[in-house]
């Protein structure tokens, strides 16, 4: 039982993911049902001391008996609300430890342009703070709410059973203390909304601002860029105290009127004895009970924070869980032949207005970069590269491929080309199956890849991009996720037919060196050639280079370039480049314009046409004379 569906409420939705651990919380809501009952009790037993002293007892033992009897009592609270706390936390942490590992894997079945367009510190938040806060919810509310509410429920019953006057008479500050309460909700839900965003904001920009601290330095604008964290932390620490300073007034009436139930009760009670229709016996047991009666009320007041942030909270962790997933069959045709064909294709971008004002603010602090000029406020160019691709500015919903066709026979060479932001990498994320087509077909040997178990194609692809990613684990762990069954020995030969083993050998601890977060303790070019290595070793017979040399010397290319031979030998290989030097041997070149291949041919074919792919070649070779 997931409980996903879009219309249960925010707590329907909470109870679903309980799954097996749903007998624990009822065990837990019982225990708490007698915590509770045991921090009642003792308010009885307070009722026979005070009556033996109206009645004249002076047996020492009569009082001692019963003062132990509400020791007992308060033992038995203790036991009884840390074991419904102990149970309920032990659910509670393993159901969000569920609930983080179905978010992750659901990443991966989301298109990739879905993830990527997402702050990464929106992401972050979601998966680390978001989770951790149904803590509150499984873990405290659930047990505590019902059990705070059943025991007062109970005691009112049973003080309407002695008199219904004094029922009523210990009811009388409810009213005003929830009107006071109302008072308090007044405009909560426009401060709620502000403390959000501004939360969000300030998260957003710690995170961007950690994360592209190397940008902010070599542009100078550690103080712009410093300025702007300052004013969301100040903007998310003023949304909580200005929210606060608008409450806090009738928040205290209504914590000091509701529980003040003796301002109705003693007065009323104290005439209905004087008339004769109340018996002082009961007068003291409606005033001891009245005392206990409003305490858990307060304390599930106390929990309408964490009730109004429920909605908040669990509509962020369910936007993971409910995205659109990239459907492939778990059983399917696998086609023999691997030559592959766009056929019309079309696609957009779909995502969401914060990320195209991310996209926009990186292009404007790049434009002003290269201008010389200064960025303009908010636009410090450090968001970037971990949601927007360097060769697709995005904007919301918009089209950024119109129509590509090409056909890709097995065991050839296709290079993409053109200018930047023209949609060269997003073709072969395409056809590498990280998005699916908005419209049109990618098939290989024929057969939609959309209709091929995903597994069975990923096996048929090597992805190498200029960005790969390395995890903060030993050199050699990060080459065998190319093949994990890879043996020690066959992970060393991919690294040596790769031009990186003398490097790594040239590490601390060699291939048992770890890599740091992200490859930090890498350079560009060693993290890259790792990535070859990784590709080489997987042996996939469709190979996509993404700019494979971006990050490397004139030296280290002629490594790669030598590495990539080998690893492409016989392969169908799709190189999108920017050298054009490196393409000038390609089968078929497509020059792609504005999602549009442009022109199409070999190299010699493309220079005689004197197009866009000339101008390219003249500009690549001018600079490459001058280097």
């Amino acid at each position: 039982m997931d409980g996903s569906g879009k219309s249960s409420s925010p707590m329907a939705w909470v109870l679903g993911q309980t799954g097996d651990h749903a007998g624990q919380y009822v065990l837990s809501v019982i225990l708490a049902v007698i915590g509770v009952a045991f921090s009642v009790a003792p308010y009885f037993v307070v009722v026979g001391v005070v009556q033996g002293l109206m009645e004249g007892q002076q047996d020492f033992s009569f009082y001692l008996n019963r003062c132990l009897i509400m020791g007992v009592l308060w033992l038995g609270r203790v036991l009884f609300h840390a074991l419904s706390t102990a149970t309920s936390h032990r659910a509670t942490f393993a159901v969000l430890g569920e609930i983080r590992k179905r978010c992750i894997e659901k990443l991966t079945r989301m298109p990739l342009g879905t993830v990527l367009m997402q702050s990464s510190g929106a992401l972050k938040n979601t998966l680390v703070e978001r989770i951790d806060s149904i803590e509150t919810t499984l873990a405290h509310i659930v047990p505590e709410f019902t059990a705070n509410l059943l025991v007062p429920v109970i005691i009112e019953i049973y003080i309407f059973t002695i008199d219904w006057r004094m029922g009523l008479a210990s009811l009388l500050t409810v009213p005003i203390g929830m009107f006071c309460y109302v008072l308090m909700m007044v405009g909560s839900g426009d401060f709620y909304q502000h403390t959000i965003a501004a939360t969000k904001a300030l998260n957003d920009t710690a995170v961007e601002y950690i994360n592209g601290i190397q940008v902010i330095k070599v542009f100078g604008k550690t103080r712009s860029s410093y300025e702007r964290f300052v004013h969301d932390a100040y903007e998310a620490a003023h949304s909580f105290i200005d929210w606060m300073r608008a409450s806090i007034l009738p928040m205290t009436f209504a914590m000091v009127v509701m529980p003040a139930t003796m301002v109705s009760v003693l007065p009323i009670g104290g005439l209905l004895v004087k008339s004769g229709s109340l018996s002082p016996r009961d007068f003291v047991m409606v005033i001891i009970l009245s005392v206990g009666l409003i305490t858990p009320l307060v304390t599930l007041m106390s929990y309408s924070d964490d009730i109004r942030t429920m909605g908040t909270i669990f509509g962020e962790v369910r936007s993971i869980l409910d995205a659109p997933e990239m459907t492939r069959p778990a059983e399917g045709n696998v086609p023999v032949k691997n030559d592959l064909e766009l056929k019309d294709v079309h696609f957009s971008y779909q995502i969401s207005d914060s990320a195209a004002e991310d996209g926009k603010k990186a292009e404007n602090a790049a434009t002003a970069a290269k201008a010389g000029n200064e960025p303009v406020a908010g636009d410090d160019p450090i968001s970037a590269y971990d949601r927007v691709s360097a060769d697709n500015p995005p904007a919301a919903d918009s089209e950024v491929l119109h129509g590509v066709s090409m056909k890709i026979p097995e065991g050839s060479f296709v290079a993409l080309v053109g200018p930047s932001g023209s949609g060269k990498s997003t073709i072969a994320r395409l056809i590498a199956s990280l998005w699916d087509v908005t419209a049109g077909s990618i098939t290989l040997g024929g057969e939609d890849i959309r209709k091929i178990p995903q597994e069975a194609y990923a096996d048929r692809i090597a992805f190498v991009s200029q960005d790969n990613y390395l995890f903060n684990m030993t050199v050699r762990e990060n080459i065998r996720l190319g093949r994990p069954s890879a043996t020690d020995e066959e992970v060393e030969e991919a690294a040596k037919m790769s031009g990186c083993h003398d490097f790594i050998m040239s590490l601390e601890k060699g291939y048992e060196t770890m890599v740091g977060s992200s490859g930090g303790h890498l350079s560009g070019g060693e993290r890259q050639r790792i990535s070859i290595a990784r590709a080489m070793l997987k042996a996939a017979p469709v190979v996509i280079l993404d700019e494979a040399t971006a990050y490397t010397d004139p030296e280290n290319e002629a490594v790669i370039q030598r590495s990539v031979s080998r690893l492409t030998q016989g392969k169908t290989l799709i190189v999108i480049a920017h050298r054009l030097s490196t393409i000038v041997d390609a089968d078929r070149i497509y020059v792609v314009k504005d999602g549009r291949i442009h022109e199409e041919g070999t190299h010699e074919e493309l220079l005689a046409h004197h197009d866009l792919y000339e101008k390219m070649w003249k500009a690549h070779m001018e600079v490459k004379d001058n280097g």
